[in-house]
């Protein structure tokens, strides 16, 4: 598979398609949310083809600044994330269907760990605004906004969708994280673990 060289004259804070360089614009919409069952059942459908169809051109390899978000992985959830900023969001490939993701994960120039990513609009909290949240799978002493995060998308999930509860939403999500462990242990997966684009970060903060 075709594969992007991490150059130091791209902005690291761009995401890059194995195929097609430096990613487009997303100029999408958020998804309209329907009541009936049927409707729903469709449009998830609907977006674990989108997903297929996306899948060949992974891996995605992105690199952005950690920003405050809404504060509510770790006080609501209990599920820490670290979310990307509006430019680097606004820099994800327009054909990157929304949903959750796993892959590999490294702040600044630290150790490289699991993840799990959402992407979209997180319908239980009806956000106006697209967001990424990568939730990494280690325990972390201290907050690292403004540190740089690195993360390699391997695979997908499921679609996102909406809950009838706080807790559904929360075992849902972990069943997410269990998922992406499971998932990444693969040997296919395990090699990126080792990627030279988290070895060029490590590089550029040492």
């Amino acid at each position: 598979m075709l594969r992007p060289l991490y150059a130091g004259v791209v902005s690291p804070r761009v995401l890059f398609s194995p195929v097609a360089g430096p990613c487009e614009v997303y100029s999408g919409s958020p998804p309209v949310r329907l009541s009936l069952t049927a409707s729903v059942a469709r449009i998830e459908s609907s977006a674990a083809l989108q997903a297929a169809a996306f899948m060949k051109h992974l891996p995605y390899l992105c690199r952005g600044e950690v920003v405050r978000g809404f504060g509510r992985g770790s006080k609501e959830l209990g599920i820490p994330t670290a979310n990307f900023s509006e430019e680097t969001v606004e820099n994800f490939p327009s054909d990157i269907p929304t949903g959750i993701y796993y892959g590999w994960a490294s702040v600044a120039n630290g150790d490289v760990h699991k993840m799990v990513l959402s992407i979209g609009w997180n319908p239980y909290y009806k956000n106006v605004k697209k967001s990424v949240e990568t939730h990494i799978i280690h325990s972390f002493k201290e907050d690292f906004y403004g540190e740089d995060l690195s993360i390699i998308i391997l695979g997908y999930i499921r679609p996102e969708r909406n809950f009838d509860s706080l807790s559904a939403l929360i075992a849902a999500i972990h069943g997410d994280i269990e998922e992406a462990k499971k998932k990444l242990d693969l040997p296919e997966h395990q090699k990126y673990k080792d990627d030279n684009f988290f070895s060029h970060a490590r590089r550029q903060n040492s």
